[in-house]
């Protein structure tokens, strides 16, 4: 029996009619939208790996030729050495065969910690100085009630003392301490002489402090310097510290 050709399909015979003539699309992969065709991404995180990079910019055109390299690096490393590094990682691992010229390095500054750019800060200050307080001995004398103030500095890794009789006062051992610096100063100086004029504990601003006198003689010039420490350990320590406050630009001109 024929067909009647005027008898129409239903709908659902032709939907499956439809689906099973329609071809068959393959699914797509997982993350294919945000898929890295030209491996561009992946040459970045190589290059980001490599020793001293901090980061990396590959830059390429929309068919994929690699026009430029940025390498950002921490300082120990040469630009040049870097640029090895990026050509050998490349053609190594992704198979990339880059220009030189394509690839451009800039480093960082050097970044240190607070404390440890402080402890270089007071070492830079001390180096331009020249000398460099130490410490500051205290000892008892076979007569009683005096005392040895001995004087410790350093110049060139190398300790210069001092020392001074006094009695066993605060006054006393203040200007024992200032006298002995001084005379260690005054050793070092070829252009001129130092002598203490005075120094004097005094307490202001909630705090107690030292301050010494110098007469500077150079040529035929004579200078009054003035310098002040507060006192946060012994007094014989804040006068020698007094004095090097007081000589401290000077003596940075002429050692």
């Amino acid at each position: 029996m024929k067909p009647d050709k005027n008898v129409k399909p239903n709908k659902e015979e032709s939907v499956q009619s439809a689906a099973s003539e329609a071809p068959v699309q393959p699914r797509k992969a997982q993350g294919e939208a945000q898929a890295d065709p030209w491996g561009i991404r992946r040459a970045e995180v190589l290059l980001t790996s490599l020793k001293g990079v901090l980061s990396a910019r590959v830059v390429a055109t929309a068919s994929g030729e690699i026009t430029e390299v940025h390498i950002l690096t921490a300082s120990g490393l040469t630009a040049k050495q870097v640029v090895r590094n990026v050509e050998s990682a490349l053609l190594a691992q992704l198979g990339i065969k880059l220009d030189h010229r394509k690839i451009s390095v800039a480093q960082t500054a050097e970044v240190l910690p607070l404390e440890a750019m402080e402890d270089r800060a007071v070492a830079e200050r001390a180096r331009k100085r020249g000398v460099i307080f130490r410490r500051v001995e205290v000892t008892p004398t076979e007569t009683p009630h005096r005392v040895t103030v001995t004087v410790i500095l350093e110049r060139d890794g190398q300790e210069l003392s001092a020392r001074e009789n006094a009695a066993d006062a605060d006054r006393t051992r203040l200007v024992a301490a200032a006298r002995a610096t001084v005379s260690i100063l005054d050793g070092l100086v070829t252009d001129g002489t130092i002598d203490l004029a005075g120094a004097q504990l005094s307490d202001m601003f909630d705090a107690r402090l030292v301050f010494v006198g110098l007469h500077v003689l150079q040529g035929r010039e004579a200078r009054l310097h003035v310098g002040a420490c507060e006192v946060k350990g012994s007094v014989e320590q804040a006068g020698a510290l007094a004095v090097l406050d007081a000589t401290n630009r000077w003596l940075t001109s002429l050692l």
